[in-house]
């Protein structure tokens, strides 16, 4: 458990200063609440496809679902953000620089939804399969005690 926490620290960290760093010409303030609306974007996103993907899943009680959903949402709420955050934050700092052309980046960022959404796709798979591998190991567990 304590490798799972100081992991997901360890991406918060490089998420905030990845997405700071992109934020290059905003002031300090304005990068803060850039970067919080990011990431409670990110865990919404994230927690939709957790609910989406508990479905069919029997788990003994609310609170084990409680404690899986917590882990996996952190965690991925964290690398959801790494894969966009940054960008975003990038195209948003050019715009607000006028440096190149709306529509170019108006393009980069559809492209990015749509790499998004794809890795959503994928995630879904992985955290499918993540809480059915929880859920069997804390069953083998259980059958040896």
């Amino acid at each position: 458990m304590a490798l799972i926490v100081i992991t997901a620290i360890i991406i918060y960290l490089v998420l905030i200063a990845w997405t700071w760093q992109s934020l290059a010409f905003m002031d300090k303030i304005k990068k803060v609440i850039f970067i919080v609306i990011g990431i409670i974007f990110m865990y919404v996103t994230t927690l939709f496809v957790f609910q989406m993907t508990k479905g069919g899943i029997t788990y003994e009680n609310p609170e084990m679902q409680k404690g899986i959903q917590n882990i996996l949402v952190a965690v991925f709420t964290g690398i959801n953000g790494i894969i966009i955050m940054p960008q975003i934050a990038r195209i948003w700092d050019k715009m607000q620089e006028e440096e190149r052309n709306k529509e170019v980046l108006g393009k980069r960022i559809i492209i990015l939804i749509i790499v998004f959404i794809v890795c959503l796709i994928f995630e879904s798979n992985y955290m499918k399969d993540t809480q059915e591998s929880i859920l069997r190991m804390y069953q083998e567990l259980r059958n040896i005690t």
